[in-house]
């Protein structure tokens, strides 16, 4: 008899140390969250057992809440996903090979800005994001504003300034109220904003090799939440609202637990459940077809991405050189996705069906690929055991899903 944390070691190649820890929770229109599958270690040095309590740096699914704090503002007409986004931002963005082509928050959230991830979005503390995007090299000449997508982290530092200059607050504590306290999560950006017990529970990430590779916090906040300044100083005083937007990881460095993404994907199921407006949903899931060649997309991984969005399964199956569906069943299903730091996750949920699946596994060696799709096989065998696809007490009976 195999376990599920057994499988998922054995689906990585080549195997880690130390086991990998995964969980995965699926929940329902009706409210409903259930854990379908906690094994290993939020934190391997004190054989802390993972909970789907306990927050992890969720990786691109960061994106999708992003998005979420974005249409908030523009119900409360803050801000607008079809403007120049140069006027949020106080100075003028502008592609360097299109300088007569505005650039809005639509096309920056939906990676169709012409950004490119050719220079280092992490920025220290002291710099300055307009002076970084003045750099060339933070673009694809080829591509123009509104044009094909290219999936570039780099947009969504640009998204977080957007949103301090409309709010005038910080983007963290920007997020935390407009998304985090509303949605009832104990969930932060970059450790800041999360209460005491959710810094007590984070899980360590470690790669493919077992090495620790983020959040070994033992307890205690990190000392500096975001990349320090050039001269290795962290006085947050020097921050500028709408001059850095990278400080606090817009693009990847949300932490949350899989309960708290499952009680976003409730709130999607539910249509927005006085959250968001139905015509905010309805921008948020209008999907946009990607080339399965394009840019990150590159092995058919992207196939269709709205704002800040992307699709599983569904009619985008029609091309064959699209690979994107990680549940192996044909059935669409909207969310997103992440990959970092050894880490895969996803927030899937189906309209249709009014159910949907929030996990994270970690160790993934990088490229990894499964057999049905281009997701890991670790992920693949994952939402196996939370759809229960296999029989026995444990959530997988067999080893035969493992690749």
């Amino acid at each position: 008899m195999f376990t599920a944390l057994a499988l998922l070691t054995l689906a990585a190649s080549p195997a880690p140390p130390a086991p990998p820890a995964a969980v995965a929770v699926r929940f329902d229109r009706e409210g409903r969250i259930e854990t379908r599958v906690a094994e290993g270690f939020a934190d391997p040095a004190n054989t802390r057992p993972l909970t789907p309590d306990d927050p992890v740096r969720i990786a691109s699914v960061s994106k999708l809440v992003v998005a979420l704090g974005v249409l908030r503002l523009v119900e409360a007409g803050k801000l607008d996903l079809d403007r120049d986004v140069s006027v949020y931002l106080g100075w003028r963005l502008r592609h360097p090979g299109y300088p007569d082509r505005p650039i809005t928050l639509a096309q920056l959230l939906g990676h169709r800005s012409g950004l490119a991830d050719n220079v280092d979005y992490a920025l220290p503390l002291d710099a300055d994001l307009e002076g970084a995007l003045r750099n060339p090299a933070a673009w694809d000449a080829a591509r123009a504003p509104a044009g094909d997508f290219a999936y570039a982290n780099l947009n969504y530092p640009v998204v977080a300034a957007a949103i301090e200059g409309a709010t005038g607050e910080r983007f963290d504590a920007a997020m935390a109220r407009l998304v985090i306290r509303p949605l009832g999560l104990d969930a932060c950006f970059n450790w800041p904003t999360c209460s005491d017990a959710a810094v007590a529970r984070a899980v360590t990430l470690r790669g493919a090799d077992g090495t620790v590779v983020r959040d070994d916090l033992q307890g205690v906040r990190p000392p500096c939440p975001v990349v320090p300044a050039t001269d290795g100083s962290c006085d947050l005083a020097h921050y500028r609202l709408a001059r850095h937007g990278a400080g606090f990881s817009p693009q990847g460095g949300l932490r949350i637990s899989a309960n708290g993404l499952a009680r976003i994907g409730v709130m999607l199921l539910r249509r927005g459940e006085g959250f968001l407006k139905p015509e905010s949903l309805a921008r948020l899931e209008a999907m946009a077809p990607v080339h399965p060649t394009s840019g990150e997309g590159t092995g058919g991984f992207f196939c269709e991405y709205g704002i800040a969005m992307h699709s599983t399964g569904g009619p985008a199956l029609s091309d064959p050189a699209c690979r994107d569906d990680l549940f192996g069943d044909g059935r669409l299903r909207l969310g997103h996705s992440g990959d970092a730091y050894g880490l895969r996750s996803g927030l899937w949920f189906d309209l249709e069906g009014g159910d949907g699946i929030a996990y994270f596994v970690t160790q993934v060696p990088e490229g990894q690929k499964g057999t049905r799709s281009a997701y890991s096989a670790a992920e693949e065998v994952l939402v196996d055991a939370a759809l229960r696809r296999t029989t026995g007490a444990s959530p997988l009976a067999s080893p035969a899903h493992a690749h």
